[in-house]
């Protein structure tokens, strides 16, 4: 027979965090009068999701592969708690291979990649998904497709971490050297006066001007993966490369060149991309979670979503954020605007 619970004794959520997850990702859900014998029955969005932790407080759930939306209930048999909302990330397209952020246009249009291993030229090298989430190949004969981004006219740079090239690529897929010597060639920033950086994971930040004169901007401590990029309302560029170490930091590099750490404490930190408070949002692990951080202003950080091997995002302007997996992309929800230098 299921347990009957009276109102006072029902189940209460009193928080949820943090506030996305995506499949496989775990939030924590904290509260009063959770059963303990038998444990709790959770949901999230109408299915169950399996506990790493339950208490009479505190609950881990990690989020199920079918849950396409955030409604979170805690069930002791018949007794339910009042609904709590946790934004759920649901797959766009899989059988991918992002290594970094995806790269988003003016009409909403995401474009991601299949890189591949080292060497290895793919059928596809980069896809298009419509703002429908019609997924469409893009762009072939680019061996390991790594770093993207648009400039301020609306064209899609694409750089290649095997032969050292950044291409252009026109909208009928058209694709031309831009630059090229640019080492194991992985990150891509514009800047608000369109000079490309570009991040060698061997260790150098080159800076590419408009008339494609090549300096280098400044040197870093190499990368086991690859550098990843973004410019920040302050006029700094900032970056991150996973190295051998648990603790990584994300650096922010002055206009002069001039390197500091501007958060210590991550594992593997990788794409990153700021919004248009300010806020910056990084995929990596802190203190052994994983999924994506916020870090405000002033460096202070907290875990804005939870899931696995995410490599990269972006915010488009419908305020959506999209998601890169090692072999996926995902969607979120977040009414989040994104910041463009540009």
């Amino acid at each position: 027979m299921p347990s009957m619970r009276n109102s006072t004794n029902k189940p209460v959520i009193e928080s949820v965090a943090p506030p996305a997850a995506m499949a496989g990702g775990e939030i924590q859900i904290r509260g009063k009068n959770f059963p303990t014998a038998p444990r709790p029955v959770v949901t999230i969005g109408g299915c169950a999701a399996p506990l790493t932790v339950s208490s009479s407080q505190y609950i881990v759930a990690r989020v199920p592969q079918e849950a396409a939306y955030g409604e979170v209930l805690v069930r002791d048999g018949d007794a339910g708690s009042e609904a709590a909302e946790v934004v759920v990330a649901t797959l766009v397209a899989d059988n991918l291979h992002p290594v970094a952020n995806p790269a988003i246009d003016r009409e909403g249009n995401v474009f991601t990649t299949f890189s591949g291993s080292r060497g290895q030229k793919t059928p596809v090298s980069l896809y298009k998904i419509d703002p429908a989430g019609e997924v469409t190949p893009f762009l072939s004969d680019l061996t390991n497709a790594t770093g993207l981004a648009f400039d301020a006219e609306g064209v899609l740079h694409v750089s290649s971490r095997f032969d050292g090239i950044v291409y252009q690529v026109s909208e009928a897929a058209i694709m031309t050297v831009y630059v090229e010597g640019m080492g194991v060639a992985t990150g891509l920033a514009f800047d608000g006066e369109g000079n490309l950086f570009v991040g060698d994971r061997s260790g150098t930040i080159f800076k590419i001007s408009r008339s494609r004169q090549i300096y280098v901007f400044t040197t870093l401590e190499p990368s086991v993966a690859a550098y990843h990029l973004a410019f920040g309302p302050d006029g700094h560029l900032y970056v991150t490369g996973p190295t051998t170490s648990s603790y990584d930091c994300i650096y922010r590099v002055a206009p002069a060149g001039e390197v500091e750490t501007f958060f210590r404490g991550l594992g593997r930190p990788q794409g990153l991309a700021f919004d248009e408070e300010g806020n910056l949002y990084v995929a990596g692990s802190w203190r052994g979670r994983k999924g994506i951080l916020k870090l405000n202003p002033k460096a202070e950080i907290s875990h804005f979503l939870s899931g696995p091997n995410i490599v990269g995002l972006a915010f488009a302007p419908s305020g959506d954020m999209y998601i890169t997996t090692t072999g996926a992309l995902y969607r979120a929800p977040t009414g989040i605007r994104g910041w463009w230098p540009y």
